[in-house]
């Protein structure tokens, strides 16, 4: 049974790395001693040795240990050993292109799919739907290919920000950039307000935190969700 927190960041305003998570990663991560920590999304450009020191930190709180997946010289085997799982935030191009590389991207869908605990943030959660098209992150390398996890039967986005009709910025909205993938494509997308994270258990999909989230569907105007909402009908 898939046991899945999908988070859109890691740090709320002026909190911790994961603070307003870990009550819930303790319940989730519970069987767990240590998790297997995926750092290729690299935040910043920071190191893969930094990001897992960084991460190790948080989770000993919980009493948990990290490993990194840079740290094993065969990934393949990292992943299928692995108790528990953890993708962290950065750019996803670059994320999924490693994912690939490695070739661990098939690997930790058949892990969770068992029911191995996974949790993702930001670009970590991106790679939980179906396709990384709805990343808002630069093509700062090329992957293989965009399509990803498929844990979930829908696409992300992130760090979904609502139109500011006070502000002088002349660039496209989210909502903009979702409408332009719908004239390509027919995957739902659901915007994931800061704070706001989905649970994943078995095949109920439930939206978490004290915020709705924006669905779109092509040729349907948005719908915003309320907390307490199973998205598995999508």
């Amino acid at each position: 049974m898939k046991k899945i927190l999908i988070a859109s960041t890691s740090t709320l305003h002026e909190g911790a790395y994961l603070e307003y998570l870990l009550p819930t990663l303790e319940i989730h991560f519970k069987n767990c001693d240590t998790i297997l920590f995926i750092p290729y999304a690299r935040p910043g450009g920071i190191s893969h040795e930094e990001y897992t020191d960084k991460v190790r930190t948080v989770f000993g709180k919980i009493n948990k240990k990290v490993n990194g997946l840079h740290e094993f010289e065969n990934p393949i085997e990292a992943v299928q050993n692995a108790t528990g799982i953890f993708t962290g935030g950065g750019n996803t191009f670059l994320l999924v292109t490693e994912l690939y590389n490695n070739k661990v991207m098939d690997v930790i869908a058949k892990v969770v799919e068992n029911g191995t605990p996974y949790l993702g943030s930001s670009a970590g959660s991106n790679i939980t739907g179906l396709t990384m098209q709805t990343t808002n992150d630069m093509p700062i390398v090329y992957p293989p290919s965009f399509k990803t996890l498929g844990l979930i039967p829908f696409n992300l986005n992130p760090h979904y920000l609502d139109a500011d009709l006070q502000s002088k910025h002349m660039g496209e909205s989210r909502e903009t950039r979702i409408k332009e993938f719908h004239a390509f494509n027919s995957i739902p997308v659901l915007g994931l307000r800061e704070g706001s994270w989905l649970e994943v258990t078995g095949e109920k999909i439930i939206l978490k935190g004290t915020l709705t989230a924006r669905l779109f569907t092509k040729h349907q105007l948005p719908e915003e969700l309320f907390p307490e909402t199973d998205l598995a009908y999508l």
